[in-house]
């Protein structure tokens, strides 16, 4: 666990892991074959899901994070504990940087991000303890942001 982060139950880290990786299996993802799942929990322990849902003109394209996000704030839903990230790749991949503004807008700057590799079980099962999860933050992945707070800072005219 990343020294910067708070702790999230065991129990809880498991269901967003394993929302996450149920939420790949509906990405939509003809154009680049890179299926990506999310899943945040939230502060009341619901879990939202998303996954990538790519379009032909690449730019109506939406990330899974991003798309968990939009469904968890368009029901009103704004405060989150924890967010896990899957794709098929055997390494931990880290958000793109429009998701990361949109996780900054949304989530604490010290709430876990779990960036968990495809073959998580397999780890887990061959005694890896944290089964290759790079646990990180949105401080973390982007230092030194731009976020809804510094709207509020004085200005000079």
């Amino acid at each position: 666990m990343s020294a910067s982060t708070w702790a999230v139950h065991p129990d809880d880290r498991e269901r967003v892991i394993k929302a996450a990786f149920e939420a790949k299996e509906f990405a939509y993802c003809r154009y680049s074959k890179f299926r990506v799942g999310a899943a945040l929990l939230t502060t009341t322990g619901q879990v939202i899901k998303g996954a990538n849902i790519e379009n032909a003109s690449y730019g109506g394209t939406i990330c899974a994070e991003r798309t968990a996000l939009v469904k968890a704030v368009s029901e009103g839903v704004r405060s989150f504990t924890a967010l896990a990230v899957v794709t098929d790749v055997a390494s931990a991949i880290s958000p793109c940087g429009m998701c990361r503004q949109v996780i900054r807008e949304f989530c604490a700057q010290n709430m876990p991000i779990l960036l968990v590799p495809a073959d998580y079980e397999k780890r887990l099962a061959g005694g890896e303890p944290d089964g290759g999860i790079k646990e990180t933050s949105i401080g973390e992945l982007l230092p030194d942001s731009f976020g809804p707070e510094d709207l509020e800072l004085p200005r000079d005219h």
